[in-house]
């Protein structure tokens, strides 16, 4: 059987839990259990392009420089964004060629500091949405919002959290090199937090505010690619309506029409599920293809088709 191509997207709360204490640590070692799955794909016969979220990681990011902020001036989200790609970027190929090697799996890996294009009048700019940073009470996040001029919105339950400009993603710079690299047999990291946000301006590309969402990013690079299969490992094991309710149902297989059906029934929460299932609608119907959302620890089974949530045409 030949390699199957896919892109896989993993949470930022894969790599900070929460609840645990933000620290290096803490991250390599979420990080290498991460990498223990990813390299089952591997093992498997998949070629992987890894994208990664980096919502805690950018919101701690803000809070150390608004602590250190009368010393260092705070950078904007744009290269803050991009330091979270470098970092989070450097320890998944570490993890990943520690056990490739372990495993004497001879495997070239490269992660890839990507710009990604998104409209400078997108309706994002105007109404602030992706969450970013801890989780706080409303009591402190009406506080945050008053003292430091900042977007909250209660999320799904979790308490509240930082939001800001989500723009819809139209064109990644370095999809060719992406590419070329996948045709070279590489494991590739990209679009790390849904890619850094740029527009075009007079010819030039410019960073802007924002935070571009992960799963959506990932979906267009997936499309672009020509991937056979876009998968979203995130914090359940398969996508449910109803969730959290005493008559919540949990789906292994829903088409198109009716993922839509439910979105327009509410079923999914703004912030938490109804990105990750419009980016596996997007990517399905426009290639006909398979999406697939579930929990990290149960990717083998859910590959299987044992557990899990598939998207199909």
């Amino acid at each position: 059987m030949g390699k199957k191509l896919a892109v896989i997207a993993i949470g930022g709360n894969a790599v900070n839990r929460p609840g645990e204490e933000p620290n290096s640590e803490n991250m390599i070692k979420n990080i290498e259990n991460t990498a223990k799955f990813l390299v089952e794909m591997i093992e498997k016969n998949y070629d992987l392009v890894i994208t990664h979220g980096n919502g805690p990681q950018v919101g701690n990011i803000l809070i150390q420089q608004d602590i250190a902020k009368d010393k260092i001036p705070p950078f904007p989200m744009d290269i803050n964004g991009a330091m979270t790609q470098g970092y989070l970027g450097y320890m998944i190929i570490q993890s990943l060629k520690n056990i490739l090697n372990e495993k004497k799996i001879n495997k070239e890996i490269a992660s890839i500091v990507t710009q990604v294009v998104v409209n400078k009048d997108d309706d994002g700019f105007k109404n602030p949405s992706k969450p970013v940073g801890p989780f706080y009470s409303e009591e402190e996040g009406k506080y945050l919002q008053k003292e430091k001029g900042w977007d909250f919105k209660e999320d799904a339950g979790r308490g509240w959290r930082r939001v800001v400009p989500s723009p819809i993603p139209v064109e990644i710079i370095e999809n060719n090199t992406i590419k070329k690299l996948v045709d070279s047999d590489f494991l590739v990291v990209a679009c790390g937090g849904g890619g850094i946000p740029i527009i075009k301006e007079n010819n030039k590309l410019k960073g802007v505010e924002a935070v571009i969402d992960k799963d959506r990013a990932s979906s267009l690079l997936a499309k672009n690619l020509n991937a056979d299969e876009f998968i979203i490992l995130t914090a359940v094991e398969q996508v449910a309506i109803n969730f959290g309710k005493p008559n919540q149902e949990n789906l292994s297989e829903i088409t198109v029409e009716k993922a839509e059906e439910y979105m327009k029934q509410g079923h999914f929460a703004k912030g938490s599920m109804l990105p990750k299932i419009e980016a596996c609608l997007e990517f399905v119907k426009s290639t006909g293809k398979t999406a697939l959302i579930t929990d990290m620890e149960k990717l083998t089974e859910a590959l299987e088709g044992k557990t899990g949530t598939k998207i199909i045409k």
